[in-house]
């Protein structure tokens, strides 16, 4: 067995060292993704071509190869800031992990909370890495002091641990390895006090444990949780042959107390642990019943000629490769990442069997016989699992979340010997931070987006768009209107007025022009009369009656001329005595006209100047947005929280679940530069609310083939064999990137901007192991065999040991 399992667990290094790497592709033979996405702007479209072809973007057209304007007709009318040309531009790529698998937009005032993200994540911090800290200091201590440790089994097993731990550096702590980091003190445990109290140099001797373990990219928290949670234990003897000698009835003993008591007590102490332990349960037992299909899998893999893919993988030339080359490459890494993961497996299952089997427990039986009771039956008595927990060192019982049984159980089995024979020499140093977006951390940079949130904001977002001027210009419009009728009708009365005081004094002019000669008329009359009728006295006399009545009849008409002359001479005189007193009234009557549509006509310019300026003022103030910044990055809820046993949400680290914003040409002198810096708006600017792209690459999501975008202006009908394109969040169908809620005229074109994903790619991956196993994400897998290796070789010494003295016994 020894033999065996060693070469086997030669080849496993073999092929973790050589073919960890993903899968290299031939650039020809895949589709052509999108890689890249910007936006340029400009006050023509020659500006915003220009931003994007000369960074070598290609420019979305539609169907008849015209640049789209992704914000055309979209301006304001008078007083606004006009329209700006939007094109937006994409790269492409070949390369599926560099590939887009989604494009999302969001707008100002569309339903995310930077406040709600910072509290998230404060509450992320002080709720699930303070307390997992806290907790998880008592492994960090015992890597410490194992480190230290004149024990040789410890001292092995911390050094191999803190080896490979120097395989990770701490940007914080100028790439300083982590295995040294961690000798020291950390900042969590000095506090912010101490901490702030060194210099630059003495603080990069102590790791932010807080950080590194909220910030690490998820392979490296892991890693390094699991490596010091195998780097733990400082007792002189493992935990399973601690083990192998309690027993539940041991452990009540000890305490000392009543059986009630004492069966509380150890409630207090192991429950909760015991049930960590119960859900690991089934899966192990799985694998140690796999025993039979292990060995026969082992032997399998150990007389299997890999000469074929080896060949075929050296002679692999990714610049000259044909497809059918390229497809044969793929095939032989597959098989041989598919076999060495089996092979890993299968040794794993076969030296846990074999060493649990040779520790003895309980009056006859072996640790074996524990480790296989149905998981029905333990649940039926969880007590039989406390000696299993009580046996753990503090170290190890706080990381029981971050390893399996099979875990423990190589950590059990396996004595210094099993740490000489690996090597991880091969394997480079990489940042605990490699490929993660740190900025993800820093308040204020992130927005959250929900259901929750979304609908929130769609409640406070008002359906009526606010009008073009303002209650109080309404008012000071109606004031105005009113003076200027009140003007026109003080200055109609005043110019009548004026007339009929002009005509007075014309009138008056007249008649005392006229009266000397109305009065010498009436004069010469009356003389006539007085003539005529001497003369009909003087006829009467002489007695001729006829010729007197003739004449009588005369002085009758001369007497009715005489009197009209008179009373004319009379109402003409009159009129000269009333009429200047009538002419005074009309004058001071037209200068209290004249006064008024003087002061009326003053007030009344006054106002139109001032509502003008009201108008002016409400346009601009109409047009005028007061953007808020747009983050840097929108995540879901959803996808970053899952909830624990417990029902309580917790955050979870997914650096994929983060979408990016796609940025602009603005310069720095541009009017909102300050406020949203370099991210795009594809408003250009000049819309109600800014309009921000997003863009991620999820590995678990398919990618967008960049030969399917499809712009579509001024039609709201999806395209044939098209299901969705650029998004809102939360939603799937495409967005009209001139919807009224961000732009001004509601009368502007829509614009749609769909794509497609590939379908059924096949996922391209490297060698994998099983949960719980020793990786590095620098693309070599740790050569955790070494570990396998030592506990086979340990279960089978024991058991011929055990075989030996059964022979000599008998």
């Amino acid at each position: 067995m020894r033999h065996r399992l060693t070469a086997m667990i030669a080849m496993i290094l073999v092929f973790v060292m050589a073919f960890a790497d993903p899968m290299r592709v031939l650039a020809d033979s895949q589709p052509v993704y999108l890689s890249d996405v910007k936006v340029g702007m400009g006050k023509s479209s020659g500006d915003a071509e220009k931003a994007l072809t000369g960074e070598g973007y290609t420019i979305v057209t539609d169907d008849k190869g015209n640049k789209v304007d992704f914000n055309n007709g979209a301006g304001g009318g008078l007083g606004s800031k006009g329209d700006r040309v939007v094109y937006i531009g994409y790269k492409t790529t070949t390369e599926r992990d560099d590939a887009i698998t989604d494009l999302a937009l969001m707008n100002m005032k569309g339903g995310y909370s930077v406040e709600d993200y910072d509290t998230l994540m404060e509450g992320y911090i002080s709720s699930q890495i303070i307390p997992f800290v806290d907790s998880f200091m008592a492994a960090i201590r015992e890597y410490r002091e194992n480190y230290n440790s004149a024990n040789p089994s410890n001292k092995a097993r911390a050094q191999y641990i803190h080896d490979v731990l120097n395989k990770y550096t701490d940007d914080d702590c100028n790439d300083a390895p982590l295995g040294d980091l961690l000798l020291n003190e950390t900042k969590y445990e000095m506090g912010d006090a101490a901490y702030d109290a060194l210099s630059a140099a003495e603080k990069a001797k102590h790791a932010d444990l807080v950080t590194i373990i909220a910030q690490s990219n998820g392979t490296a928290t892991l890693t390094i949780e699991n490596l010091l949670v195998r780097a733990s234990d400082t007792e002189e003897t493992t935990w399973t042959q601690r083990l192998s000698g309690i027993t539940y009835d041991d452990l009540l003993a000890e305490t000392g107390l009543s059986l009630s008591k004492a069966r509380k007590e150890l409630d207090k102490l192991y429950y909760d642990d015991a049930l960590k332990i119960l859900d690991m349960w089934d899966t192990f037992r799985e694998q140690l019943e796999n025993y039979e299909n292990a060995i026969a899998l082992i032997e399998e893999l150990q007389n299997k000629d890999y000469s074929d893919q080896e060949a075929i993988i050296n002679s692999y030339d990714v610049e000259t490769a044909t497809d059918e080359e390229t497809e044969a490459y793929m095939q032989a890494v597959a098989d041989i990442s598919s076999d060495t993961e089996l092979l890993y497996n299968a040794l794993r299952d076969v030296a846990c069997r074999e060493y649990l089997e040779s520790v003895e427990y309980a009056e006859g039986g072996t640790l074996l016989d524990l480790f296989t009771l149905t998981y029905d039956q333990i649940e039926e008595d969880i007590t039989q699992i406390y000696p299993v927990a009580a046996s753990l060192s503090d170290g190890q019982r706080a990381g029981l979340e971050l390893v399996t049984l099979e875990d423990l159980v190589e950590l059990g089995g396996t004595d210094e010997d099993g740490y000489k024979d690996t090597s991880y020499d091969e394997l480079e140093q990489t940042s605990i931070y490699d490929g993660v977006n740190r900025a993800i951390y820093e308040p204020g940079g992130v927005g959250l987006t929900s259901d929750a949130i979304r609908a929130r904001a769609l409640e406070n977002l008002s359906t009526e768009r606010k009008g073009l001027l303002s209650p109080l210009t309404y008012v000071m419009i109606g004031i105005t209107g009113a003076t200027a009728i009140a003007f026109a009708v003080t200055l109609g009365k005043a110019l009548s007025t004026a007339s009929q005081l002009s005509k007075t004094n014309q009138a008056i002019k007249a008649a005392m022009s006229s009266l000397p000669g109305l009065t010498q008329k009436a004069a010469e009359l009356q003389a006539a009369v007085n003539l005529e009728l001497r003369t009909v006295q003087q006829l009467a006399g002489a007695g001729q009656l006829s010729s007197a009545r003739f004449m009588a009849d005369k002085l009758y008409s001369f007497a009715d001329k005489a009197l009209a002359a008179e009373a004319e001479v009379v109402r003409v005189g009159k009129y000269i005595d009333e009429a200047p007193q009538y002419a005074q009234r009309l004058s001071a009557k037209s200068a209290t006209c004249n006064k008024l549509a003087a002061g009326l006509g003053f007030v009344m310019i006054l106002l139109v100047a001032f509502t003008t300026y009201l108008s002016w003022r409400d346009i601009q103030n109409h047009y005028k947005v007061d953007y808020t910044p747009i983050p840097r990055y929108m995540v879901d809820e959803k996808d970053i929280t899952a909830y624990n046993r417990n029902g309580e949400k917790i955050v979870i680290k997914n650096q994929e679940a983060y979408y990016t914003a796609v940025t602009c040409n603005r310069s720095p002198s541009a009017e909102y530069y300050g406020v949203v810096n370099d991210i795009a708006d594809l408003n250009g600017d000049v819309g109600q609310q800014w309009l921000a792209m997003y863009y991620a690459k999820n590995d678990a999501e398919q990618r967008i083939l960049a030969d399917s975008l499809k712009a579509v202006t001024g039609d709201s009908r999806v395209p044939t064999d098209y299901t969705t394109g650029v998004h809102m969040f939360g939603v799937g169908a495409a967005e009209n990137f001139n919807n009224s809620l961000y732009v001004w005229n509601s009368d502007a074109k829509s614009v749609y901007l769909y794509f497609k994903q590939e379908e059924g790619a096949p996922a391209v991956t490297g060698t994998a192991f099983t949960a719980g196993s020793l990786m590095l994400s620098a693309g070599a897998g740790l050569g955790v065999g070494a570990l396998v290796s030592g506990l086979a070789v340990s279960a089978a010494g024991k058991k011929k040991r055990k075989a030996d003295e059964t022979a000599e016994e008998a």
